[in-house]
């Protein structure tokens, strides 16, 4: 290099195309900033249904995150870790609901759970209901939400590799232990960042959670469905609380890209 300039194999044409791209996203969250009644704000975001909604999704969602870890961690090591016949159908099956449209994963779960489903009915002669409860709510967040624990818990376990828990075996190990005290710790960052998308996943979960568990408020209503039930009747309220939701999603998302920048190799 010449002149002490930096070479970029960026295309100057490509920023132009960017740009585009992010004021694709940016414009309508400007417009959702720009249409808030800033003198109602408070009084629209602080009202009895509007706590209940936002504490609701709040308690859901990390529940719900809780349960992603408990059975994510285990099956991104599977998938990571182990090879057997027909994995490749099981990691499509695994993450399929990241591309099936959330209602259909509700009406899955309704006929799964609900009174007439395929475990709702035994479910219901030992006096378990769980359609339509805060329990339904918790189960549908965790089947959208766990895909995403999943993929980034994998790819995580993947690029670390396998050297360390090798030597670990090797030196007596047992696989709890090495799992315990070098596996996880080596990929806690993946699992982290898995766990707060998980998290935001769950707190914008909208479709699955309508048709399996209704909006009863202060039971199944979480904060996605208020905003669409205030749409109808109350248009200030809906987008007082959208801004909310939004600075939750762009606390949430800021947290994970920090834990993603932590896992790089400066």
């Amino acid at each position: 290099m010449s002149g002490g300039s930096a070479y970029s194999a960026v295309p100057r044409w490509i920023y132009l195309v960017a740009g585009a791209g992010a004021l694709f996203i940016l414009i309508p969250l400007a417009a959702v900033v720009l249409r808030v009644n800033w003198g109602q704000f408070i009084p629209l975001i602080t009202s009895e249904s509007s706590q209940s909604a936002l504490l609701l999704s709040l308690q859901t969602s990390a529940a719900s995150t809780a349960l992603c870890v408990l059975f994510g961690v285990p099956m991104a090591l599977v998938l990571a870790r182990s090879s057997f016949p027909g994995q490749r159908i099981l990691r499509a099956l695994v993450l399929l609901p990241l591309v099936l449209p959330p209602v259909v994963g509700g009406i899955a779960l309704l006929y799964t759970f609900g009174r007439q489903g395929l475990l709702g009915g035994s479910l219901d002669v030992i006096g378990v209901d769980i359609a339509f409860s805060t329990a339904a709510v918790i189960i549908a967040q965790t089947f959208v939400a766990l895909p995403f624990l999943v993929l980034s818990l994998e790819g995580a376990i993947r690029s670390a590799g396998n050297r360390y828990e090798a030597v670990a075996s090797m030196l007596g190990a047992r696989p709890t232990t090495v799992l315990r005290r070098v596996t996880l710790p080596l990929v806690l960052p993946g699992l982290v960042s898995g766990a707060v998308l998980s998290f935001a996943r769950a707190l914008g979960e909208f479709g699955a959670t309508l048709t399996f568990a209704g909006s009863l408020e202060g039971v199944t209503r979480t904060l996605p469905l208020e905003i669409y039930l205030q749409r109808e009747t109350d248009p200030d309220a809906a987008v007082a609380l959208s801004l909310v939701l939004v600075v939750v999603a762009v606390l949430v998302v800021g947290v994970a890209h920090r834990v993603q920048d932590g896992r790089r190799i400066p």
